[in-house]
């Protein structure tokens, strides 16, 4: 599929400094007065409002990705905190202004369906939703999760005669000896510790904000606001409860059973925490590249799509180091891994933390989906407000790619098929016990915005319940804690969606199921696989979520109906990887 050549200015001034909002306003204030009289007069301002947008936009992911790269730096810092201070305060408003004048022209409904009904579906949302009172709310929230970013982006531990950023520790973990990552989990543990209340303290002030949102907007609670700010038109939340309800029927006993098998393999008496990662049968940690070598992640990765289908290596090679991919863990870079859309240049920018792990093989993957879905949707739908997706839709691109490429993990590990396959079961395990800390994360979000006012202390009480409930590897499912009572009640705050992202979870697991649907498709044919996720992705945003997944040829189903056969074929693979090893 052709990749997209960079947006090519018509409305915005070439010179424009998107930092400048004195530069920014004439544009918006000629958007504002324009006439809008006709459906091709319509058309061309719904373009030059998107191409005005696009450059704004990305500026914005430029400040945010700097900023995700280095946590410390005092001129990064400013150039973030004016972007999140100065210009997207204004931007919020103007935004809403312009929504509302193609909405009571007249004409939204006028412009071309399969292009822009969903666009005009969403901004109705939004101007519902809109409250110019909650855009200092939302500026101050973009801040506090920033300060999160800067307290666990700061930690580091002497370990082993080295200072080393907490995802170094990671692979310590893996080690077959228990003494070594039992070390490693309770440095990253105690370190945490060092800023467990500065975190519960800005996640309470979020939740209050968050709460004055709701209220602000006139509804109930703030689990509504972010159902309409999410655009969540398809499922309830009682939809979610009933996704966690069969998790806890379906996955936490497999769950329980793969933990009592790994203590069994260990030869201990009690699986500990330090004890989940590592290789049951005392295996040294899977290697597929060393720790510092970004480009032996991409050159594996480039190879396993080359495998897949030729042309998504094509398209993969698009992305550059520095340019679009930032891959390795250092000391000041905020944890996890995301994918960014450069919205002028029309690129993404892959962020990780790889470490030399076999997961950075999985991130890698998982992020390059996102990176196929905007670089696909934006070759194809020229307005910008198309070139997104529902969350949902977006992360079953993302987890399709970590599956379609489970067969060529050997070109990590030439000439060592066990290792390959061990890699493949690993995945695969983990998609199992993902379920139930997805469905901790999603319960964790519903009781925490159910009950605005409660403690910290209450929210602890609260934690320890739902992790005992779905018995993750995290706790419970007999997983052995005793003695660090402080750690697991914090555990919670390693979950970086919970102050950047409140209910983002249950996408990801709504999108495995899609996922997990496509995997079968491309098992049995990989060509028509290929081509539905391909065509799929490329809609962008013109369509619903459901018609999204039906593009696909895959259900939009998240019932135990959809659930409980994809878990029961992904156990199936399990024992026969397993016993081929």
């Amino acid at each position: 599929m052709p990749v997209a050549a960079a947006l090519t200015r018509r409305f915005v001034p070439k010179d424009f400094d998107p930092a400048d909002w004195a530069q920014a306003q004439p544009l918006f204030d000629d958007l504002t007065q324009r006439t809008l009289a006709t459906v091709g007069e319509a058309e061309q301002w719904v373009a030059d409002y998107g191409e005005l947008v696009a450059v704004l936009r990305e500026h914005g992911a430029r400040v945010n990705i700097a900023k995700a790269c280095d946590t410390e730096s005092d001129d990064v810092d400013r150039a973030f905190l004016h972007w999140v201070e100065q210009i997207a305060p204004k931007l919020a408003p103007a935004r809403d202004v312009l929504e509302r004048k193609l909405l009571d022209s007249g004409l939204a409904d006028q412009l071309p369906a399969d292009e822009f009904s969903t666009m005009v579906r969403d901004w109705r949302a939004g101007v519902e939703l809109f409250r110019a009172e909650n855009v200092p709310l939302q500026t101050r929230l973009t801040k506090l999760a920033s300060d999160y970013d800067k307290h666990l982006g700061g930690l580091t531990v002497q370990f082993r005669g080295e200072e080393r950023a907490l995802p170094q520790l990671a692979k310590y973990q893996e080690d077959p000896d228990r003494a070594t990552r039992e070390e490693a989990w309770r440095l990253d543990a105690e370190q945490r510790l060092t800023v467990r209340d500065a975190i519960d303290a800005i996640y309470s002030e979020q939740v209050a904000l968050r709460d004055q949102m709701a209220k602000n907007a006139g509804l109930p609670d703030y689990t509504e606001w972010q159902w309409r700010d999410s655009r969540r038109f398809d499922y309830t939340r009682d939809d979610c409860a009933r996704f966690c309800d069969a998790i806890a029927e379906v996955c936490v006993p497999r769950v329980r059973a793969l933990n009592a098998k790994r203590r069994a393999a260990l030869g201990v008496d009690a699986l500990r925490p330090w004890d989940a990662n590592a290789d049951p049968h005392g295996r040294a940690p899977l290697n597929p590249f060393a720790s510092d070598d970004a480009q032996g992640l991409v050159d594996g990765c480039a190879a396993i799509f080359a495998e897949v289908d030729p042309s998504l290596a094509e398209d993969f090679a698009h992305l550059k180091m520095g340019r679009n991919l930032d891959l390795v863990a250092r000391k000041g870079k905020r944890g996890g891994g995301f994918q960014s859309s450069l919205t002028e240049r029309r690129e993404p920018f892959i962020f990780m933390n790889a470490a030399g792990r076999q997961i950075d093989v999985r991130v890698m993957l998982h992020e390059a989906g996102h990176a196929f879905h905007y670089m696909w949707a934006s070759a194809t739908q020229p307005c910008y407000f198309n070139q997104g997706t529902p969350i949902e839709f977006a992360e079953v691109a993302s987890m399709t790619m970590e599956l379609f490429g489970l067969d060529h993990y050997g070109r990590f590990y030439p000439g060592d098929e066990a290792a390959a396959r061990r890699a493949k079961h690993e995945l695969l395990e983990g998609i199992v016990r993902f379920f139930p800390w997805m469905a901790v994360i999603d319960r964790f979000q519903h009781w925490v915005y159910a009950n605005p006012a409660h403690t910290p202390d209450e929210r602890t009480a609260a934690w320890l319940n739902i992790v005992e409930t779905y018995g993750t590897r995290h706790g419970g499912a007999g997983v052995d804690w005793s003695g660090l009572d402080d750690e697991l009640a914090a555990y919670w705050q390693r979950q970086i969606h919970l102050p950047h992202y409140p209910f983002y979870y249950v996408e990801y697991g709504i999108a495995q199921l899609g996922a997990l649907q496509l995997w079968q498709q491309y098992r049995s044919n990989p060509e028509q696989a290929l081509a539905h996720y391909r065509y799929a992705l490329s809609l962008g945003k013109t369509r619903t979520l459901p018609g999204l997944f039906e593009a696909a040829g895959i259900r939009f189903d998240f019932s135990r109906d959809t659930l409980e056969p994809l878990i029961n074929d992904v156990a199936e693979i399990m024992d026969d990887l397993a016993d081929e090893a």
